[in-house]
């Protein structure tokens, strides 16, 4: 399991650390800590929607914070349960890109159990870093 989640940085949030050796990867163990706190079984979700998403921004830090809050919004916005089929990070002339292909379903309270609900990621002790075994980052989930 390539994250953590962490009790020693908000009491009333959820925190986690993720890591991974490409950032593309990053994202995806991201993601999936992100949606394991809404979602009991993510096993159970099928890939019965397919969404295109294009975020561009600054820098990885920046790039990752739109990345997960997008999730939650879709999430809120339209009850999908989402989580990243593709993922391909690029330079652009303002920074960084990300190209995902998001896929998952509509929530059915009889197929899934939702956990605790995530309103935002926050910037409280947030990091994203590049380390000697790939990218590190830190994560707090407003809930």
């Amino acid at each position: 399991m390539p994250f953590e989640y962490r009790s020693d940085i908000a009491h009333a949030d959820v925190a986690f650390d993720a890591w991974a050796p490409t950032l593309e990867e990053l994202f995806r163990e991201a993601a999936r800590a992100t949606m394991e706190v809404m979602v009991e079984n993510l096993a159970q979700v099928r890939p019965a929607q397919t969404l295109e998403l294009k975020l561009e921004q600054e820098n990885e830090e920046m790039l990752l914070f739109d990345f997960l809050n997008e999730l939650i919004f879709y999430k809120d916005a339209r009850r999908l349960i989402l989580l990243p089929a593709d993922i391909e990070i690029s330079p652009s002339d303002n920074g960084l890109t990300v190209r995902a292909t998001l896929s998952g379903e509509e929530i059915t309270p009889t197929r899934h159990e939702m956990r605790t609900d995530v309103k935002a990621v926050t910037m409280l002790r947030y990091k994203v870093e590049q380390v000697p075994q790939g990218w590190r980052a830190t994560v707090v989930l407003d809930v």
